[in-house]
């Protein structure tokens, strides 16, 4: 899977094209850093570090993730950090939305920690499952 990657020393944010389900809700929100008909199209020196991470939390699909370059290394248990009491919206006509760190149990065994916002697939048709891809607007899905 592509991965591309914007710094500004203090926060990574990394984007996974294949992901995205073009919710637009990055570049609504936060124009002067994420804007669609600019190449790069992540402007990652138009915020500060603290609304941009603000802004990559909100991405439904998690094709906007991010990371701090000068984190400690933790030993926490991710997995038992995320285990908390978690809100599940069920967007009209959409996905599934998780607005909390989570983590989603695949069908393989993996377990994977999910941070910010995640949308999970409501309408069978994703090609990403169990994520979003969007592809409820394609099929006219009512939930």
């Amino acid at each position: 899977m592509v991965e591309k990657k914007y710094t500004n020393n203090e926060v990574t944010v990394v984007w996974k094209p294949e992901q995205c389900i073009h919710s637009k809700i990055c570049w609504h929100n936060l124009k002067e850093v994420f804007d669609p008909t600019k190449r790069p199209w992540v402007n990652i020196q138009g915020a500060s570090t603290e609304r941009i991470i603000d802004q990559v939390r909100h991405c439904p699909s998690g094709a906007l993730s991010y990371y701090m370059n000068n984190a400690a290394e933790t030993t926490k248990d991710p997995v038992a950090e995320a285990a908390q009491i978690l809100k599940v919206e069920v967007t009209p006509r959409g996905p599934y939305i998780i607005n909390t760190e989570c983590v989603i149990l695949h069908a393989d065994g993996r377990e994977e920690v999910k941070k910010g916002t995640v949308a999970l697939c409501r309408c069978g048709s994703s090609n990403n499952k169990p994520y979003c891809d969007g592809r409820h607007n394609e099929i006219d899905f009512e939930g």
